[in-house]
């Protein structure tokens, strides 16, 4: 097995991480530029195209399909969306796919992008594209990897009261461009709850 060093070294892995802070920092700056966005005061506001910004964050568990040995992960992730009320937004997650692994082999990602989400009723709908760093675990711990992930995703939310909403099915598809073994993919759903904090 190669040592930690080779799989982690710092002059590998530089310009990869700095391109996903890169386009972690754009979108943030994107959405935050769009969600201060004003119309002027001599125009006409329709009910359903008001600005403003909406904050929730919620906690879901994962089941995910790592392509590398083909591993069977279960996890928990941090999911925080900053919406506008004209159905774009930004997503920010942290996942952690540490339950259920064998040999040691664990996975987590932190990954922010833009997302598009309209309502129907007291259900949501949405599609992202997320984009950030992964940290790979190989088996035994005798290497760990950071890499570049790229997200694609949607999934439905159930308005449950004013304040809670239930996150009924996340689907994400991860891709790992650059890594050690040659480009590798994981898949996964997940469920959960979110709270509307504004």
């Amino acid at each position: 097995m190669k040592s930690t060093d080779q799989f982690t070294g710092a002059a590998g892995r530089k310009p990869e991480l700095r391109l996903a802070r890169r386009a972690v920092f754009m979108a943030v700056l994107l959405f935050a530029c769009l969600g201060l966005a004003r119309n002027a005061s001599a125009q006409v506001v329709f009910a359903g195209d008001e600005g403003g910004l909406t904050l929730t964050a919620g906690a879901t568990a994962s089941g995910y399909e790592v392509q590398y040995g083909e591993q069977k992960l279960l996890g928990i992730a941090a999911v925080v969306d900053v919406d506008t009320r004209r159905r774009f937004g930004l997503e920010a997650e942290g996942r952690w796919l540490m339950f259920h692994e064998t040999n040691q082999l664990h996975a987590t990602t932190w990954m922010a992008g833009p997302r598009y989400h309209f309502t129907r009723g007291k259900f949501q709908y949405y599609g992202k594209g997320l984009v950030g760093v992964g940290q790979f675990y190989f088996p035994y711990n005798l290497a760990q990897g950071n890499y570049l992930v790229i997200a694609p995703g949607g999934g439905v939310d159930y308005r449950w009261t004013r304040r809670v909403s239930f996150r009924l099915a996340d689907v994400e598809y991860q891709f790992w461009p650059q890594f050690t073994f040659g480009s590798m993919s994981s898949y996964g759903v997940s469920a959960g709850v979110r709270y509307h904090i504004f």
